[in-house]
């Protein structure tokens, strides 16, 4: 049975039987849960068809959350990857508009996959959903990259953490990136260590990211940092599928974000006590929708 308790090891134990991080993760958890491999990928297809509505319904015109503070965001940038405008291109602001659409839904009570976690489930459905419309993949390998993307994050929750509230954003936001830029690389055909290359470049480019929800709610800036998460995510795994490597192996990267979250001060560990929550225009929002 796989310990995931580091990410090298993993890559490692995938190469010496010759399949990718997918197959080996999903044979191991086959035999850890005693379950068949039916089960396990209908469930992978169930989670990833509610990112695909969440994804669908985040996208409304009209859609706001219920405090107000967020909405319509996705719908905009959709509007402009559609126009052929985006600096970034059409595969990246599409990307972008998912990463917005998907948590917009979530504070407006949609349903969502904490992909860890909710303030960070925009990040790989946007990276999937938008490999599977702009580059053909199909579900099955969709669902073997969430996989991939599943045992990264395994990985950091039992080495450091996913939780914004013990290791700040770089938990949530940077471990979606290090996940979807290890699922992007795999469905791009790159190799395990590329897999794990690109989880080292993702998650090292959010480290020291704070968690300071404004009024303390999961939406700013919680649901930018989405699209500023999958476009890390994009371009760590364009690094890494170029032979770009990490000069800092995954998991040290990995100890160092725990020891990052373990000195930032409580204010700014989603208490909403630091940061942009208690900028005036924070406070101001607080009290406009919580009162005095």
């Amino acid at each position: 049975m796989l310990e995931y308790n580091s990410i090298a090891a993993i890559v490692q134990e995938a190469n010496e039987q010759g399949v990718s991080i997918s197959s080996l993760v999903l044979a191991d958890q086959i035999a850890d849960m005693g379950v068949t491999e039916d089960f396990v990928l209908r469930r992978m297809a169930e989670a990833l068809e509610v990112m695909r509505r969440a994804a669908q319904a985040g996208l409304a015109p009209d859609l706001r959350s219920v405090s107000g503070l967020s909405g319509g965001d996705g719908y905009r940038m959709s509007v402009q990857a559609a126009g052929g405008t985006s600096l970034s291109g059409g595969f990246c602001a599409n990307a972008i508009a998912l990463a917005l659409a998907i948590p917009e839904y979530n504070a407006s009570m949609g349903k969502i996959v904490a992909a860890p976690t909710a303030g960070s489930c925009g990040i790989l459905p946007a990276g999937l959903l938008t490999m599977m419309r702009e580059r053909g993949v199909s579900e099955q390998q969709a669902i073997m990259a969430m996989i991939t993307a599943g045992a990264i994050g395994m990985v950091i929750a039992g080495e450091a953490s996913i939780a914004g509230a013990e290791g700040g954003c770089q938990a949530e936001c940077g471990s979606a990136a290090a996940m979807t830029a290890g699922a992007l690389v795999e469905l791009a055909g790159g190799s395990n260590d590329m897999v794990a290359q690109a989880a080292a470049i993702a998650l090292k480019n959010q480290l020291g990211l704070v968690c300071d929800p404004v009024a303390g709610l999961v939406e700013a800036p919680c649901i930018k940092r989405n699209a500023g998460g999958v476009m890390c995510a994009i371009c760590a795994a364009d690094m890494a599928l170029a032979g770009i490597k990490s000069v800092i192996p995954v998991d040290e990267v990995i100890a160092a974000m725990r020891e990052v979250g373990e000195s930032l001060p409580c204010s700014l560990k989603e208490t909403a006590q630091g940061g942009l929550a208690v900028t005036p225009t924070g406070l101001a929002i607080k009290e406009q929708i919580f009162g005095k």
